[in-house]
């Protein structure tokens, strides 16, 4: 049990459980994201598909994104499919841009 209580201690000063383990994405650069979101034609893409705004795609209850780790996944695919040519800080600021329109991910 002491053990227990140490490690615990530890753990919270060493910051997890802190607001940056709440932030999958605390490196990203969100206007990036954001302008790559809409000039790559990312909102236009997902528009045609569902024939609704942007953002439905990401809210409709099924929705194959559950997780972050299913997010940047999904992001990854859309650039290699449309040969976007994005770089892996651009995947991940689009990832946290839309993360934080949308999905509302802590981890």
């Amino acid at each position: 049990m002491r053990l227990l209580l140490h490690l615990a201690t530890g753990l919270l000063a060493a910051g997890v459980g802190s607001s940056a383990a709440a932030n999958p994405f605390p490196d990203a650069d969100l206007a990036n994201g954001r302008k790559i979101h809409f000039e790559s034609k990312c909102a236009a893409c997902h528009e045609e598909k569902t024939g609704r705004d942007a953002g439905f795609i990401y809210l409709r209850d099924e929705r194959k994104v559950k997780s972050i780790f299913d997010l940047r996944r999904y992001v990854s695919l859309c650039n290699s499919e449309l040969r976007l040519g994005l770089f892996p800080e651009d995947e991940r600021d689009v990832a946290a841009f839309v993360n934080q329109q949308w999905y509302k991910f802590t981890q």
